[in-house]
């Protein structure tokens, strides 16, 4: 089991030599007395430890120096530390995690002249991290206590004392050779887009093996007023060659492992397919997998079939399969710490970077077509008003009948089968549609969340650049599956708590109260009271886009009730899902690609006897505390990792472009400007609020918009555009738009928020005319507000 699954002990504070009372101690002593200590240790600590007063004070501190002066100790922000050792508490940065999934760090302030940094293995906090403290993460610096890790100088063991932020010393990007074929040194290009703009000379012998186009890694080792910024090439990457090569652009600047360790990858070849033995022989039931077109692997099965109980008439029998991972993937094998680390799978358009290797992903665990393969499944009996009645859990080998694709089995029940799902429409097909219309019936009377967002998906050609990016049609099939799948995710979470087995929820928490005020006054914008209730239920939110839909304001109304809503994680504790409008919900359905689905498949295997290999008996809710939080923050670099590397692939699409309009939508509004998404491609693109006209734009937060002080034209979320892009810069995924639409008229009062945030452009010349005729934000006239060649585009 790796150290997040199990309890970590506290560090133990070493006991200092005994000091010589009143007396002044030896050389010996303090160096010792130095080493041990696990505090802050300065002239005034020596002299309380070994009572020394006085005058004698004064000498203690000419010992103290010539000790520093013969390099027994050291002398840094810290204290006093002994040489080749890290004082007790050192500033570092967390760059990594290691083959156990801890959190890696290195001293923030080392010489390359001294060696290889010292490596600290930061411990998590018994039971997780402390309410209102940010849980660390990589990318982060942080204060840290640290202890040797055993007689080696070069690692220590430490803990979180404070996340000061983020490291900004290390920046990842794209070298460009300078001249005389590279002798002159070379620029680094970063990738982020709060970089853009701002490269770092790399001087003459410090680009390592950098070559032109290769995605680096650089330490800022000065920066002053004037120049570039100087760094230098801590390690190379990769080569940026093609555009199928954009995603390691986001794999390295978010940290995630992409490569499977040696005795990852040993293991998962060695592993042999599990049998019949002790399992369920299910290869008779008619199970089909439905997924998308180009899935790769299969994790779950489904079929329904009317309830033969007359006690039950009118319903259904339902039955999901999952992979058993579990068969294969033990607790603390290298598979085990691998996946744990890794969080969960990565989807890019142009790879798939899996949780497990494809041994295990897309053979072993993979549902195949006519292929034996191990599961674990649930039966659940299914009333006729879609209410569950009951259910079960079974350890099975199963057999699928078939590979259908979403359109596929949606075109069988519409009347248009094929010939692979001719045969299955009768005794297969139409038993899960029928099952599905009475599931539908429970979850409207549920009524979860019902935001209407459509998600884009972006396709490549052979070559990799974009060839299109389509909105797919929502089917029936795509809903059947999302229902059923939901449906055995609660099951698995009743079963648990039945057993009183320590397990992770995916929780879901209702919004927070300074959201729902935020929320009232953006509705009373536009007209619409915020419900009152005792009770905060999604039907109140669903109202409320009900109140909107068919109306100008349903799209930007889904999007601020969307950011209204918490954060979906994963946690040992229950707070229920609220935007399933669930009391308890567990993932249970996909772990081929989720960690936490995994350690739900291990507790109901402990919980029902179905193996030996369950959730071990000694897990305590420390421990899954500590596997949430490390899941749930893999959750969200994964999200960020993907959205950034479908910015950077649109905007290289985008980039012989420059000059075309556009039609979008506000989707997003600050004090510094607007994000615009394009309808074309969803895109998301900037608008500096500098740039949109002859007057002065202040942030109204209540209303989500900008707001011209003297005008009162408003820019307001959810509104539809038209612009016209300016700068694409492929690298960092970042699109630079020219407002071209007229914003809403009204008032130019201040909103409730209070006092007018003025965005004023700093005073410039141009070299449009002669001083005098610049406009007020230092554009030519021509480019302003109210002149004949500027187009009116949709007032939203």
């Amino acid at each position: 089991m790796s150290p997040a699954q199990r309890a970590l002990p506290a560090l133990t504070r070493r006991t200092a030599p005994a000091p010589a009372t009143g007396a002044l101690p030896s050389r010996e002593t303090i160096v010792a007395f130095i080493a041990d200590s696990t505090e802050k240790v300065g002239k005034r600590e020596i002299a309380k430890a070994f009572d020394v007063k006085g005058s004698d004070r004064i000498e203690l501190k000419r010992i103290l120096k010539e000790i520093e002066e013969d390099g027994a100790i050291e002398r840094g922000r810290g204290g006093f530390s002994k040489a080749g050792r890290l004082p007790p508490v050192v500033l570092a940065d967390i760059f990594s995690r290691d083959r156990d999934g801890e959190l890696v760090a290195r001293p923030a302030q080392w010489e390359a002249k001294d060696g290889e940094a010292p490596r600290i293995t930061v411990q998590m906090p018994r039971g997780g991290r402390k309410a209102n403290r940010p849980a660390p993460g990589i990318g982060d610096r942080a204060l840290i206590r640290v202890e040797p890790d055993g007689d080696t100088s070069n690692r220590y063991t430490g803990r979180i004392v404070k996340v000061i932020g983020k490291n900004k010393s290390e920046v990842i990007g794209i070298y460009r050779q300078g001249g005389n074929n590279g002798r002159d040194g070379g620029r680094l290009v970063p990738v982020e887009k709060r970089s853009q703009g701002r490269e770092i000379a790399i001087p003459p012998g410090e680009e390592g093996e950098a070559r032109d186009g290769d995605l680096v890694s650089v330490s800022l080792e000065s920066e002053t007023r004037f120049g570039l910024p100087k760094g230098r090439v801590r390690q190379r990457l990769g080569s940026l060659g093609s555009e199928k090569a954009v995603s390691l652009i986001a794999l390295h600047l978010h940290n995630i492992p992409h490569v499977f360790a040696k005795d990852t990858q040993a293991e998962a070849d060695d592993v042999k397919e599990v049998g019949l033995k002790g399992r369920e022989d299910w290869r008779d039931v008619p199970l089909i997998t439905i997924d998308p077109p180009d899935a790769k692997d299969h994790d779950d099965a489904v079929m329904a079939e009317p309830d033969p109980d007359p006690k039950n008439e009118g319903g259904f029998i339902v039955t999901v399969a999952i992979a058993d991972v579990a068969a294969y993937v033990r607790p603390g094998s290298a598979l085990d710490r691998e996946a744990l680390m890794r969080g969960n799978s990565v989807y890019f358009p142009d790879r798939v970077v899996p949780m497990l290797p494809e041994r295990i992903s897309n053979d072993l665990c993979s549902l195949r077509e006519n292929e034996d393969r191990p599961a674990l499944a649930v039966r659940m009996v299914i009333a006729a008003d879609g209410t569950k009645r009951r259910h079960t859990f079974h350890r099975v080998m199963m057999r699928s009948r078939a590979k259908l694709a979403y359109a596929q089995a949606q075109a069988a029940i519409d009347g248009r089968p094929d010939d692979t799902t001719t045969p299955l429409l009768a005794p297969v097909l139409r038993p899960l549609y029928a099952a599905y219309e009475a599931l539908k019936q429970a979850r409207d009377a549920r009524g979860p969340l019902a935001l209407d967002l459509p998600e884009r998906k972006v396709l490549l050609a052979p070559d990799g650049s974009v060839d299109r990016v389509i909105v797919p049609e929502r089917l029936e099939a795509h809903r059947l599956i999302e229902e059923f799948m939901i449906q055995a995710n609660v099951a698995a979470a009743e079963t648990l708590e039945a057993a009183k087995s320590p397990l992770i929820y995916r929780v879901h928490d209702e919004p927070a109260l300074e959201k729902l005020r935020a929320l009232g006054e953006v509705l009373a914008s536009i007209g619409i009271k915020l419900p009152r209730g005792d009770v905060l239920r999604p039907s109140l939110f669903n109202r409320i886009l009900g109140s909107v839909a068919e109306t100008e304001h349903a799209i930007f109304i889904n999007e601020v009730i969307l950011r209204t809503q918490a954060q979906a994680i994963y946690s040992s504790q229950n707070l229920g899902h609220f935007g399933l409008n669930l009391r308890r919900y567990a993932h249970f359905t996909s772990p081929i690609r989720r960690y936490a689905d995994l350690i739900v498949h291990r507790a109901l295997i402990a919980a029902g006897r179905l193996g030996s290999d369950g959730l071990p008996s000694d897990t305590t809710v420390g421990m899954l505390d500590a596997v949430g939080e490390q899941i749930s923050a893999a959750e969200r670099r994964a999200m960020a990792a993907e959205r950034e590397t479908i910015d950077r692939l649109i905007a290289h699409h985008l980039a012989d472009r420059i000059g075309a309009t556009f039609m979008g939508r506000i989707s997003g509004v600050t004090r510094a400007g607007m994000f615009v998404k394009l309808a074309e491609t969803g895109a998301d693109g900037f608008i500096p609020a500098s740039t949109i006209g002859a007057d002065f734009y202040r942030h109204d937060e209540t209303r989500h918009a900008l707001v011209g002080d003297r005008t009162g034209e408003t820019f307001r979320l959810g509104d539809t555009v038209e612009v016209k892009l300016v700068e694409a810069a492929a690298v960092a995924g970042a699109l630079r738009f020219e407002i071209l639409s007229e914003g809403r008229s009204g008032s130019s009062r201040p909103g409730p928020g209070g006092r007018p945030k003025f965005h004023k452009a700093k005073s410039k010349q141009t070299s449009y005319g002669p001083p005098g005729t610049a406009s007020k934000r230092g554009k030519p006239p021509a480019a302003g507000r109210n002149t004949p060649n500027r187009k009116r585009g949709s007032r939203g």
